[in-house]
């Protein structure tokens, strides 16, 4: 038996060992005897990972915990299941997966298993993508971010391997002089007697982008900003059907004005929440 690098009272217990080890050989058996799933391929279920890992992202943020559980479940189901695939295929076996994450996570923790000093996040995150590059040095430093991301996401995390390697601004200040920076190109783009659709689009890219480069200065997740602010005109707006259909009307039958009323009520209701919060 190799020599341990983490410390002993992290050790999984036999019985838990023993749970992992069930749940590996019923899926397996699955995988066999199961008609759906001895039809299934890495291509036809993976719309389905994607989609529990939408449904862990959820759980979170309803803090729902017992939910949580399920669904960290079915992403485990997901990971088992395509190992299971590959190695039929003689691709590469679930422990292959594991013994490739551990020594991944070991040999970019230097901080952790080796000699190395990291006293902040910031730190951690720069070594991580500076052992990534001296790994594979062919490798462009923002590989690895997946094209399918949403876009704001995506922003966050091109961004955030530029970091790692020091393409950044040094100071907040200068990533928000930026985005103003751009902030006034669109607006003399949009505002051209002959703007043009998709230079228009370029331009409001540029200042999406500045704005992501800018949250991560203040610590802000801008994908979750957004989520949460379109749930909250969604909650307002339904508030404003819900007083024009109490009153007998639709919303073609009232006027903005009327409408932003029943809207500054919602607010209003919404208020002592949010400021809770």
């Amino acid at each position: 038996m190799s020599e341990k690098v983490y410390e002993a009272s992290f050790a999984e217990s036999e019985d838990r060992l023993e749970s992992y080890a069930d749940f590996v050989a019923i899926v397996k058996q699955l995988r066999r005897d199961c008609p759906w799933d001895r039809e299934q391929t890495h291509e036809s279920v993976k719309h389905l990972l994607i989609e529990e890992a939408y449904e862990v992202v959820e759980a979170i943020e309803e803090r729902d915990w017992d939910e949580l559980k399920k669904e960290l479940g079915d992403i485990l189901l997901h990971v088992v299941f395509h190992s299971t695939i590959a190695e039929q295929a003689g691709r590469f076996t679930l422990q292959d997966v594991i013994e490739a994450e551990t020594d991944k996570l070991v040999r970019r923790h230097p901080h952790v298993f080796g000699d190395a000093v990291a006293d902040d996040a910031a730190t951690v995150l720069q070594t991580w993508e500076q052992t990534k590059q001296q790994e594979d040095t062919q490798r462009s430093a923002l590989a690895g971010v997946p094209q399918h991301l949403p876009a704001l996401l995506r922003a966050q995390r091109v961004q955030e391997k530029a970091t790692g390697v020091g393409f950044d601004f040094l100071e907040a200040a200068d990533a928000w002089a930026k985005v103003e920076e751009e902030i006034s190109e669109f607006r003399a783009e949009a505002t051209a007697s002959e703007a043009a659709a998709e230079r228009v689009e370029d331009e409001l890219g540029d200042v999406l982008f500045a704005l992501v480069n800018y949250a991560r200065f203040v610590k802000a997740t801008p994908e979750d900003a957004l989520q949460r602010t379109t749930d909250k005109f969604m909650r307002r707006f339904a508030y404003v059907e819900a007083q024009v259909k109490a009153e007998g009307r639709t919303l073609a039958d009232v006027s903005l004005d009327e409408m932003n009323t029943h809207w500054t009520a919602a607010k209003a209701q919404e208020a002592p929440i949010e400021d809770a919060a």
